[in-house]
């Protein structure tokens, strides 16, 4: 049976950092570019970024905004959490547009991640299937309600072990906000460097979330064949 964690508020997605949190995008030192065709662009998104622009002027920084200076036609078609690094796809035309948000739409894509979490997970592999839904007094944080949630689940696979961390390969079936970073912290292993869902000692051990987008399998929007793309953790 898969340990569970103590569940009370939890946390939400990050496009927009919560407004008493300060943004200090990293520097930008060019285009990581995994892939490039006519139709996609796969790119490398370094952790601390804002997938998309917020509200407020100082939230302007980000990989959508980086990405169009170069690439003018380039548009989001799924985001990652500001303190997440990874894989990032952009669609370069609206057909492309369309065919990807479809596939992730459908769950027809294929991801993992590599986590670095808090304490020694004890089984090799398991599912956590806990719903998910806003936590209304606490945005822009989620948590876990199988009543009145959506349906979340993940699957986790044990990559090495160390004294105090584990390393994991996560593998989100469906893709609700915060979804990696809530289910990890109900199994009682909060990823380390997360600022919403650990405990200070656990937050304060790294210095930066230790949540990367390391694969991403799609169908190509032009000919349809499968594509797998890579980025291996930087940590």
């Amino acid at each position: 049976m898969m340990k569970r964690g103590v569940h009370g508020p939890l946390g939400q997605s990050g496009n927009s950092p919560p407004p008493e949190l300060n943004y200090n995008p990293p520097v930008d030192n060019g285009l990581n570019i995994i892939h490039q065709d006519n139709d996609i662009l796969v790119l490398s998104k370094p952790a601390g970024l804002l997938s998309v622009p917020g509200n407020a002027p100082h939230l302007q920084d980000s990989m959508e905004t980086r990405a169009q200076a170069q690439f003018p036609s380039a548009t989001t078609v799924h985001r990652l959490d500001r303190p997440t690094s990874g894989i990032f796809l952009m669609a370069l035309n609206a057909r492309a547009h369309r065919i990807i948000s479809l596939q992730f739409e459908q769950r027809r894509t294929s991801k993992s991640y590599c986590a670095m979490v808090d304490g020694i997970v004890e089984l090799e592999t398991g599912d956590i299937n806990q719903s998910l839904r806003t936590d209304w007094y606490n945005r822009p944080k989620q948590m876990v309600d199988n009543c009145l949630g959506r349906e979340a689940l993940t699957r986790w696979t044990v990559i090495e072990t160390n004294s105090d961390r584990t390393r994991l390969k996560l593998e989100p079936v469906t893709g609700r906000s915060h979804q990696l970073r809530v289910h990890m912290q109900w199994l009682g292993h909060p990823i380390l460097g997360d600022e919403f869902y650990a405990s200070d000692e656990v937050k304060t051990k790294t210095d930066r979330l230790m949540l990367h987008a390391e694969h991403l399998k799609i169908r190509h929007p032009g000919n349809n064949d499968w594509m797998t793309f890579a980025d291996l953790a930087p940590f």
